[in-house]
C-alpha cells in the first residue's frame, strides 16, 4: 500500500529573526507511525519563490528510487549505500559506485582486474547481444575517471593540488549506474518475460518454440 503524504512545513530563521531560507518537512508515516523529515531550501525560480531539492535527514535515506528487483543482491546493497553516503562523503560514493561498475561488468564476462580495462573492453564489445547502447556508451567511461579520483589520490599538474570528488559528480555516477543497470539486468529480464510468455503460447498451439 502506498503512503499518503501529508507534510508540515516549516522555515527555520537565523538568531536574529531573519529567514534563512531552508525549510523543514515533518510526517508521521501512516505504517510504522515513526517521523519522516526533509530538509529544503528555498530560491527564486521563474520570479516566484519555491522550496526545492528536498533531501531526507531523519530517519537516514535517500531521493533516489529502490534499486530494480532483478538487479543483484550484492550489487544492489552497494549502490544503495553508496546513495546513503552521499551527502555525508561524496569521495566514498564515488568509491561505492567504482566497485559497484567493477563487479556488474565482471558479472557481464569482463573479468578484467582492472576497472579501466573492464570499461575498455565493454565499449570494444563486438557482439550485438552484449554491446553498450550508444546512450550509455557515451556517459560510461566518465565514471572512470570520478571512480580514480575517490580510489587514488590524484594531483593536478598545474596546481599540484589533490583533485577530490564533489556531489555532482558522485551523484552522476549514480546516474550512469542506472543505465547500466537498465542494460545488463531490466531490459534483458523483460525480454525473457516476454519470451517465455511467447513460448507458452506456442506449447498450447503445439508449436515450436521462438528461438
Amino acid at each position: 500500500m502506498g503512503i499518503h503524504a501529508s507534510w508540515i512545513e516549516q522555515g527555520i530563521p537565523y538568531s536574529n529573526g531573519q529567514h534563512s531560507g531552508w525549510h523543514v518537512e515533518i510526517m508521521v508515516c501512516p505504517q510504522c507511525s515513526k517521523e519522516i523529515l526533509r530538509l529544503g531550501k528555498g530560491a527564486i525560480v521563474n520570479h516566484a519563490y519555491q522550496v526545492t531539492n528536498y533531501r531526507q535527514i531523519y530517519p537516514p535515506g535517500s531521493n533516489r528510487g529502490p534499486v530494480q528487483p532483478e538487479v543483484p543482491a550484492n550489487i544492489s546493497a552497494d549502490y544503495t549505500e553508496a546513495a546513503l553516503v552521499l551527502p555525508r562523503s561524496p569521495k566514498a560514493s564515488a568509491a561505492l559506485s567504482r566497485r559497484c561498475l567493477q563487479s556488474v561488468l565482471r558479472d557481464a564476462g569482463y573479468g578484467q582486474r582492472d576497472l579501466s580495462k573492464q570499461i575498455d573492453a565493454a565499449l570494444a564489445e563486438a557482439d550485438a547481444r552484449k554491446a553498450i547502447p550508444s546512450s550509455v556508451h557515451m556517459i560510461v567511461d566518465a565514471i572512470r575517471n570520478i571512480g580514480n579520483f575517490a580510489a587514488h589520490q590524484i594531483t593536478d599538474q598545474t596546481t599540484l593540488q589533490v583533485i577530490d570528488v564533489d556531489s555532482t559528480e558522485a551523484e552522476y555516477c549514480l546516474d550512469v549506474l542506472d543505465s547500466v543497470f537498465d542494460h545488463y539486468y531490466v531490459k534483458p529480464a523483460q525480454a525473457k518475460k516476454i519470451k517465455d510468455s511467447l513460448n507458452k503460447k506456442l506449447a498450447a498451439a503445439k508449436k515450436p518454440p521462438a528461438k
